[in-house]
């Protein structure tokens, strides 16, 4: 009888970390059923979806999309229990989701796999609790997360980060700089203000007084905001160059990287190209958070390399006057530079010393035999 697996992702990159898994699992079993809760990359990988992002994307902290979110969740496991029946569910991400979900879908008896799980080694460590209780094994991507596991007597294993093998081949700078209208004798510093508009909310003043300190004392550096795919075309103006859809391109092509704090850190690490790091956000949540923290670094390659390659500017540190310093000793400061490019090769080959797709199969494979 073919094997059954049902998946549960809440955003875009989850759903393309799946539809890889998915296709390697139906190179290795052609008659693997699979189903889930995803996007188009899962739906072109030949997966039926349940719900899509459309509907996971409505959740919040309003009375309505909490009550959405309930019945999403009570409906996923009605239907995995009554219709579908899965001999396994993974769980990717997604953390506030998918850890809720768990209890309920361990209730029922599923054999539960959790690949890319909430990131306790950052905050809210009483996670594990339920983790423990509800998960029968953590993927982890990061190779120090293993021990956090390992300690409560957690099953883990490291599979590598997706993001190392699936990041997008840049290799063609000028046919970039001439279609967008970009000079090739100039610098290109990108800003990246975030995928949220909260984020933006928060950052995009400070980012632009940086900017303006910069253009006053370099004449040779040009300027691109990066607007994320998810956000509307409305969604922030600028008096500078803004380019949607081209985050690998910017991120490879540029000689250094004003960032909002998250994964495109790791994305830059890929390129080896030169970045800051610079997060604000409301005060409230701000308390909150180091009520509830494990760590005190932000940038993820400082974080898996344990050391501080890359500046970072957090709360009331970012500063449009701050920002603009360090932007200018990243372009200028050959020391600096070659000292954070060796953290971001250390960090690279890192999280490329397992091919995670490949690892994650492994797993689901085994798990499904046993």
């Amino acid at each position: 009888m073919a094997k059954k697996i049902f998946i549960i992702t809440g955003d875009y990159s989850a759903d393309v970390h799946a539809a890889s898994v998915v296709n390697e699992l139906k190179k290795n079993d052609p008659d693997i059923i699979v189903e889930a809760v995803g996007d188009i990359n899962l739906q072109n990988a030949g997966v039926k979806l349940l719900f899509d992002h459309k509907s996971m994307g409505k959740m919040g902290l309003t009375f309505k999309s909490i009550m959405e979110h309930f019945q999403i969740g009570k409906r996923i496991v009605e239907y995995l229990k009554n219709d579908f029946k899965p001999d396994l569910v993974l769980l990717i991400d997604y953390g506030a989701f998918n850890l809720q979900i768990s209890k309920a879908l361990k209730k029922e008896g599923f054999k539960i796999y959790y690949f890319i799980p909430p990131q306790i080694w950052a905050s809210r460590k009483y996670r594990l609790k339920t983790i423990k209780k509800n998960i029968d094994k953590v993927l982890t991507i990061f190779p120090f997360e293993k021990k956090f596991y390992e300690d409560e007597n957690i099953a883990c294993n490291y599979v590598g980060h997706p993001l190392a093998y699936e990041i997008k081949k840049c290799d063609n700078k000028e046919k970039f700089f001439i279609d967008n209208n970009l000079d090739l004798n100039k610098k290109l510093v990108s800003i990246f203000p975030g995928s949220r508009m909260f984020e933006i909310k928060f950052l995009l003043k400070i980012f632009l007084g940086a900017v303006k300190i910069i253009e006053k004392q370099r004449s040779d550096v040009q300027f691109v905001f990066c607007h994320a795919k998810n956000l509307s075309n409305d969604a922030f103006k600028v008096p500078y160059k803004t380019i949607k859809g081209s985050n690998h391109e910017l991120l490879a092509y540029s000689d250094a990287l004003i960032l909002a704090s998250g994964t495109v850190a790791l994305e830059a690490a890929m390129y080896e190209t030169p970045m800051l790091i610079a997060y604000r956000g409301p005060i409230f949540f701000y308390l909150v958070y180091l009520l509830v923290r494990n760590i005190k670094k932000a940038c993820l390659v400082n974080i898996i390399t344990n050391q501080d390659y890359v500046d970072e500017f957090l709360m009331f540190d970012a500063t449009k006057e701050k920002i603009a310093s360090g932007l200018i000793e990243l372009l200028d400061n050959k020391d600096k530079i070659n000292r954070q490019k060796e953290g971001l090769r250390r960090t690279k080959a890192l999280l490329k010393e397992k091919n995670c797709i490949n690892e994650v199969v492994y797993e689901l494979e085994n798990a499904l035999k046993n």
